[in-house]
């Protein structure tokens, strides 16, 4: 029954964001009926537009697997979008470095090297919090821009098309061999590689959380650090390690957009969103509203790359500002988190139908909820 409440609550709040979406078109002059109809056949019309919504969910999906990692952890991760820059960045040079090299031995060295980089710049922040108790939140937004100013040295400057130099200089790198490109899996769409590889690595990562120690031992310290410390098991490793591997799957999700993408080259706006399209900050919607789990993300992630793609024809043909998805984003968002307190309200009360009668000393001495360590041991074995 908890495992029904814990769906439909997050389920129900998400259409109560999509009422206040439907009262938003309505005051700007639209019908909310059409606006519907017309996100849906902007994301599910044709084949290709399914094809582009997929393409469009999995860097987030990539971002909310690795998300999931960290919070399981219990350390918030808001670093997103500099790790898929510092993705972006390694392994795009390679390519650079490397062009003749074979596809079938470029594309899986770029896929390292995206997630080495990633990886890197995860740790950072991960050392900083378990060594020098520095907040996490504040150092991955400030390596953010760190990343953002980085990138943007580069591709003004070290990195650059040469066919730039001295002339309009838009920062950006010279378009990557062929050999570089993600293979497309179905021949007239967008489809390529990376969707079913977002897909497999979000499998992967609930494999690893859920079943194997590394898994149990990074739960273990994001439900009681201090017990886990008891046990023998290293806190302030397992934090650098959680956030080393949720950086490594955003800077994959930064090799899917640039080995993926038409261009097939690296290029900014000067600003983290010109690239990633703000995937970093919307992979952490995807996964709140998974539930923090890896294969709930799943269907999240697409969810939320059909708004995106469906806010598109949303504009064309209702004239509506492309923004109603990022607002519609923020909702859902409120409304998920929000959702927590009323589903822990009716876990509370089925705990409670549901037990024996015992006395007032009973129940003060036991805990109404399983204590958190106790499940995780029971999820693991």
């Amino acid at each position: 029954m908890k495992r029904l409440t814990g769906g439909i609550v997050p389920l129900g709040a998400a259409l109560v964001a999509f009422l206040f979406g439907a009262i938003m078109i309505l005051t700007l002059g639209a019908s909310p009926v059409e606006g519907l109809g017309a996100m849906i056949d902007g994301a599910f019309g044709t084949g290709d537009r399914v094809a582009a919504t997929a393409v469009r969910a999995t860097p987030l999906l990539l971002v909310g697997a690795g998300i999931t990692i960290a919070f399981r952890a219990s350390v918030i991760n808001i670093g997103g979008e500099g790790q898929i820059i510092a993705g972006a960045l390694l392994s795009t040079a390679l390519a650079l470095a490397i062009p003749d090299t074979p596809k079938v031995l470029l594309i899986p060295l770029v896929i390292l090297a995206g997630i080495v980089g990633g990886g890197l710049w995860g740790a950072i922040p991960g050392v900083l919090k378990a060594y020098a108790s520095v907040n996490e939140i504040l150092s991955t937004i400030m390596l953010n821009i760190v990343a953002i100013q980085l990138m943007n040295y580069l591709l003004r400057g070290p990195m650059i098309d040469p066919v730039e130099v001295g002339t309009s200089r838009i920062p950006q790198t010279e378009r990557l061999t062929d050999n570089a490109a993600f293979p497309t899996l179905i021949e007239g769409t967008r489809l390529h590689l990376g969707v079913p590889m977002a897909v497999l690595a979000a499998i992967i990562v609930y494999v690893i959380l859920f079943r194997t120690p590394l898994g149990f031992r990074l739960r273990a310290v994001g439900h009681n650090p201090d017990a886990a410390r008891a046990a023998g098991i290293s806190v302030e490793r397992n934090i650098v390690s959680a956030l080393s591997m949720s950086g490594a799957l955003c800077g994959l999700a930064g090799v899917v957009l640039v080995f993926g993408s038409e261009s097939l080259r690296l290029v900014t706006d000067g600003g983290s969103a010109g690239f990633t399209g703000s995937a970093g900050f919307n992979g952490i919607v995807a996964a709140l509203f998974g539930g923090l789990h890896p294969l709930w993300t799943i269907p999240s992630s697409f969810l939320f790359g059909s708004l995106l793609t469906g806010a598109t024809e949303l504009q064309r043909e209702l004239q509506i500002p492309n923004a109603l998805a990022i607002a519609l984003n923020g909702l859902i968002v409120l409304f998920v988190v929000s959702s927590d307190k009323v589903r822990n309200w009716l876990d509370l009360r089925l705990d409670r139908s549901m037990s024996t009668p015992r006395s007032e000393t009973a129940e003060a001495a036991v805990p109404l909820e399983t204590d958190d360590l106790e499940e995780a041991l029971e999820e693991t074995t």
